[in-house]
């Protein structure tokens, strides 16, 4: 929870940027985004908590859900603080305007350097599974992502990944298709997978500001000390076009 002292508060995630528009941060792996069945602590009720209490906000606080990071995916997020940024930032997410950009640690090499990803994929409601399938199969919807080697160490390799789509658990079911799986996918990979937090990271957001129409970025890279991400330079995957 925040943790408060009068009006000087520290939220348990890290602000990269707030003006009165807007708010990004860095999600921790294994918080949920926003209010879900679990009704565990998550990074939106965290948000509107730390906005209450640092602007001495009287009622409700209004905080504009725009995407979405699983819950065992860390990463860097923004949130809108008014209606009217929300609205903007969802038609800027459906018309192409955001650029998201992960790190990941698959088991294995992908046969290419570089390559596009392009499936059709299906959400089992029941068992909260995705699957690759056919373009005709109910509920069928299409996704697409470009992935970069970025360097190989033994068993593992270090790949960037742009999404093209943002389609629930994407880059976890497209990479096991391809019989990479992510390093700590239990669900998709199997014993394959090892065990260990999951090493997926949204490093970078691109997005035009809602109200300036500025240029944005943030980048942030995953936890360094941490296996599997300390056996790669990291560094290496910010040159990723």
């Amino acid at each position: 929870m925040t943790e408060s002292n009068g009006n000087a508060v520290t939220p348990p995630f890290n602000i990269l940027y707030e003006d009165n528009h807007i708010i990004v941060v860095l999600k921790p792996q294994m918080t949920a985004c926003c209010p879900d069945e679990s009704k565990d602590d998550n990074v939106f009720d965290q948000i509107k908590q730390y906005i209450k209490t640092t602007y001495n906000k009287p009622g409700n606080v209004y905080l504009g859900l725009v995407h979405r990071l699983d819950r065992p995916t860390g990463g860097v997020m923004v949130y809108a603080k008014t209606s009217k940024a929300a609205a903007r930032l969802t038609a800027g997410l459906q018309t192409g305007d955001f650029e998201k950009k992960y790190l990941t640690v698959l088991c294995g090499t992908p046969d290419s350097e570089r390559g596009t990803l392009c499936n059709y994929l299906r959400k089992n409601t029941v068992n909260n599974m995705v699957y690759i399938c056919t373009p005709s199969e109910e509920g069928a919807k299409y996704a697409e992502l470009d992935y970069k080697l970025v360097e190989s160490k033994g068993k593992y390799s270090l790949v960037g990944v742009r999404l093209h789509t943002g389609r629930t658990h994407q880059i976890r079911v497209q990479m096991a298709g391809i019989s990479h799986p992510v390093f700590g996918d239990m669900r998709y990979g199997g014993a394959q997978a090892q065990k260990g937090k999951l090493a997926l990271w949204a490093y970078s957001l691109s997005f035009s500001h809602p109200v300036t129409k500025e240029r944005l970025k943030f980048i942030a890279y995953p936890p360094e000390e941490e296996t599997p991400w300390k056996a790669f330079e990291l560094s290496k995957a910010v040159e990723i076009k």
